[in-house]
């Protein structure tokens, strides 16, 4: 990432290197590989493929799983900055996000929306209200989320916890 010098603008950068030629390239569908790489300076290659569904190694990440969990590790990081601003204490976050793709007869798709169903742990005496409100906050705050045309939905679980010992 870099940064111009009025820190309004957010460049990133990534590499995608697709590693599915199985000797033919892409001579009919059946014939290639769906499997690739991302490199991004600095961090571990990402190793990708399609959806099974579209012919892919169920076992590496596919666009659509990745662009559900960027959604959800945004909303989280941005739920987390709202909290610790306002004086919320989280101890536990943990999600389960799912997202729905509609495929076109043209071969085409696009996702209708996903779901964030957030479980949030909450230190004794937290305002439940405020930490439940500031789900809403997180999902206008959320660069991603911002970046989508399709409506991302929050259902939160905020619980106090159960350990009143907990630092």
């Amino acid at each position: 990432m870099t940064t111009d010098a009025s820190h309004r603008s957010h460049h990133y950068q990534a590499a995608l290197i697709w590693e599915g030629n199985q000797g033919t390239g892409t001579a009919d569908y059946r014939s290639y590989g769906r499997q690739y790489r991302v490199r991004i300076a600095g961090k571990p290659d990402l190793l990708g493929s399609a959806d099974p569904t579209f012919r892919g190694d169920a076992g590496l990440h596919n666009p659509e799983d990745l662009l559900v969990a960027a959604l959800s590790a945004c909303h989280m990081l941005s739920y987390l900055a709202l909290c610790a601003r306002a004086g919320l204490r989280v101890l536990e976050y943990s999600d389960s996000a799912e997202g729905t793709m509609v495929l076109r007869p043209d071969g085409g798709g696009s996702f209708q929306e996903v779901i964030l169903r957030p479980k949030v742990t909450v230190a004794t005496g937290t305002d439940l209200d405020r930490a439940r409100s500031l789900h809403a906050r997180a999902g206008e705050q959320c660069f991603i989320a911002g970046s989508c045309n399709f409506p991302v939905r929050h259902v939160p679980d905020v619980q106090v916890s159960e350990d009143a010992a907990r630092p």
